[in-house]
């Protein structure tokens, strides 16, 4: 599979491979302990049309015409895949600060911050190490969780900028709202009441304790598909899915936000330890 996948890659184009839960039907002893259909959580509205996938291919590049390239390869050389679905997505003022990559969302914030700064911290939150009880392919590498979220940005923009920043809990730059510069931590236990930053606001729910944050590494794309369709391609990477994303979506639960965001497809899938091991293992000849 792999090797495929290899022979399609083009210049400039980054290829990666995710496993869904249904590709392990037929080895099931060997399926990562925590992957299974994403849930439907809280104010979900999935359409199976857009959801799940035995794999995913994520494809990244500054070039259309090389994506569009790639794609094409790709489906050439595994000709019995069928495409379930696809989505294309951009990063908008994409950068590094700090260490960060950081990129502008479509209701106007930047996002990213909560991202850690070096290497060794993206490694500690995102990839399988041995003792997590995973099958011994899996070490090194990582659950991903894709999230299309739809926003209603009609009604988002309606709202002053101001009431905007206090749904998010930030700046739209990133400065928090008690006046902490974005590159630090704020101290939300000096602000039990939410005076300064609301308790139903984006951020503070779902990292109520800046100085330990989530164990998890974002990524995620804004998507435009017109007709009043657009949004964010949520991405996130993280060795634990309960300890990770699960737990931050469940703290969400409530939020101020809730009523602009729509999560209509996605899935959970796990990216494979580099290297082409663990193909002699899943897909023994």
């Amino acid at each position: 599979m792999r090797e495929g996948i290899s022979q399609a890659r083009v210049a400039g184009v980054s290829v990666s491979l995710g496993l869904g839960s249904s590709f392990f039907s037929e080895v099931h002893t060997l399926r990562p302990r925590q992957l299974k259909p994403m849930p439907n959580f809280s104010g979900d509205l999935l359409d199976e049309s857009q959801t799940h996938g035995d794999v995913l291919i994520y494809l990244e590049s500054d070039s259309i015409s090389g994506l569009e390239d790639a794609e094409r390869r790709i489906l050439s050389v595994m000709p019995a895949w069928r495409r379930r679905w696809r989505i294309g997505g951009f990063r908008k003022e994409n950068r590094i600060q700090e260490g960060k990559w950081l990129a502008r969302n479509p209701f106007h914030f930047t996002e990213g911050f909560g991202n850690p700064d070096t290497e060794r911290e993206v490694v500690d939150r995102a990839v399988v190490v041995p003792g997590q009880g995973e099958p011994a392919w899996a070490e090194g590498g990582s659950y991903q969780v894709i999230r299309i979220v739809r926003f209603a940005t009609d009604l988002w923009d309606r709202d002053s900028v101001d009431e905007q920043e206090r749904i998010i809990g930030r700046r739209r730059e990133g400065r928090w709202l008690d006046g902490t510069p974005e590159e630090e931590q704020p101290n939300f236990a000096a602000d039990p009441h939410g005076k300064a930053t609301p308790l139903d606001s984006h951020v503070r729910l779902a990292a109520p304790d800046r100085r330990n944050p989530p164990p998890m590494v974002r990524r995620s794309y804004s998507y435009d598909r017109a007709d009043g369709d657009s949004g964010l391609i949520f991405s996130c990477f993280q060795r634990d899915l309960v300890q990770g994303f699960e737990t931050v979506q469940r703290r969400l639960e409530g939020e101020s936000l809730a009523k602009y965001v729509l999560t209509t497809g996605g899935g959970y899938f796990f990216v494979p330890p580099p290297g082409d091991s663990w193909i002699e293992v899943l897909l023994p000849s």
